[in-house]
């Protein structure tokens, strides 16, 4: 691995973190264990600053919602108050590489509904490509590989990967996902809100009329979908699928796993977060979680706060499913009017913490392994917590890390070179299974 020796700026000025009254595990088990004393940071010490500069600093989800990326209404190169990932905040957070996710919302599993949602991705990832390529090569590339990461981030740029959230815009033909991977794609979370054609998702949808299971976990189409996924070299993410979809992977998958962006249901029983049970299996895989920065995900919601996200969406026209903004149904306009007043929700109704979010890094630590965890935000899609609400507040993780206990190579494997080791290990399992003439 490349060793990355950058400097932060001097003028970068982090918010404080209060890690005052937070729950700790017992003291002396794992890094992570130290009790709380009520300190507040003043702000990043010189060796966290070291540290987060030597790592390779990785975030494996940040949503593109609009094909409307990477142009002068949405542009990316900028400061932009409305995204809480460009290419600005990346440099002031040392952050060297994203997984922009190609969002596409779950919708009729019929030759339209196909049609429309695969037209919705390639304009996704055509605003993609056009922010590496044409607008700004010069501060960024497309990365399709470990190595790709590795010499981008050696050379000062920000390394661009592609993701894609939800596997629905694929239909029900194999060559699909070919063009997807063709197209830099490196990662397909099986699902989203909804069952699909693949796989039975851990959310199902009351307005398309789902039941509580469908496929019993992957369909017959799913697993055709995973065998193709690993001769690709595509890592397949299990985020926002159901339990029963999990265990399928674990058995018919041949390549480790990721959850490019989920918590721990061992701290918040929510659906969408791994048990402990899940997190032994993903670590016995060799893969990875992508710890979440989504409140809700990392704490139980009040009802206060679920009242004002109600009340937010009604007043933005916007449906509720049992109590959840139904966001793929919403306008351009409308999503971006929800994310803007849900700052103001957070103020007066904050859910986590930055300490809540490494209370999560810490449990994974602890059941999976400090082998098997990252951090993946879902920022621009519902991410972000106090101390860690944008990409310039990053090295807020490294400084609570180091408070804790980490070592420096343990920081460096959390904050990329975990999720490098499993992509490495895909591409691998890939060759190996290539027919002999192709390898």
């Amino acid at each position: 691995m490349v060793d990355i020796r950058r400097i932060i700026p001097s003028a970068i000025m982090i918010l404080a973190v209060s890690v005052s009254g937070l729950a700790r595990p017992a003291a002396g088990s794992q890094p992570g264990s130290q009790p709380d004393n009520g300190r507040v940071e003043a702000g990043p010490s010189q060796r966290a600053r070291q540290i987060h500069g030597r790592a390779i600093t990785l975030d494996t989800h940040v949503d593109v919602l609009s094909p409307q990326y990477a142009t002068a209404a949405l542009d990316p190169g900028v400061d932009h108050p409305k995204l809480q990932c460009d290419l600005v905040k990346m440099v002031k957070g040392d952050v060297d590489g994203v997984f922009l996710a190609v969002y596409t919302a779950q919708g009729k599993r019929d030759a339209e509904g196909y049609r429309r949602a695969f037209d919705s991705a390639l304009a996704r990832l055509d605003a993609i490509h056009r922010l590496t390529k044409t607008m700004y090569a010069d501060r960024c590339e497309l990365a399709t590989s470990p190595d790709d990461v590795e010499r981008i981030a050696g050379s000062g740029k920000r390394a661009i990967m592609i993701g894609v959230e939800n596997g629905y815009p694929i239909g029900t033909e194999l060559a699909n996902l070919e063009k997807l991977y063709r197209l830099g794609v490196r990662y397909l979370t099986l699902c989203h809100n909804g069952h699909n054609q693949i796989c039975d998702s851990c959310n199902p949808s009351s307005r398309l009329g789902d039941q509580q299971s469908e496929h019993g976990g992957l369909s017959r189409f799913g697993e055709q979908v995973v065998a193709r996924m690993n001769r690709l070299g595509m890592m397949i993410d299990v985020s926002h699928i159901a339990p029963e979809s999990f265990w399928d992977l674990i058995r018919v998958s041949k390549a480790p796993l990721i959850a490019s962006h989920s918590g721990c249901r061992g701290l918040n029983d929510h659906p969408r977060n791994l048990d402990d049970s899940q997190l032994k299996a993903l670590a016995n895989s060799g893969g990875v979680i992508q710890i979440v920065a989504v409140g809700s995900f990392l704490k139980t919601t009040s009802p206060q706060r679920r009242q004002a996200i109600a009340e937010l969406a009604a007043r933005l026209g916007i449906a509720l499913d049992r109590g959840r903004p139904v966001l793929g149904e919403a306008t351009e306009k409308q999503r971006a009017e929800f994310f803007d007043g849900l700052k103001e929700v957070n103020r007066r109704h904050p859910v986590a913490s930055l300490g809540d979010l490494v209370d999560h890094i810490d449990h994974a630590v602890r059941i999976a392994g400090i082998d098997h965890v990252g951090i993946g935000s879902d920022f621009d899609g519902g991410g972000g917590v106090p101390g860690f609400n944008d990409h310039s507040e990053a090295i807020n993780i490294t400084v609570e890390l180091l408070r804790r206990g980490y070592s420096e190579p343990q920081i460096r494997k959390i904050w990329g070179g975990n999720l490098l080791r499993v992509w490495r290990k895909v591409e691998r399992i890939a060759a190996g299974l290539q027919p002999a003439e192709q390898r």
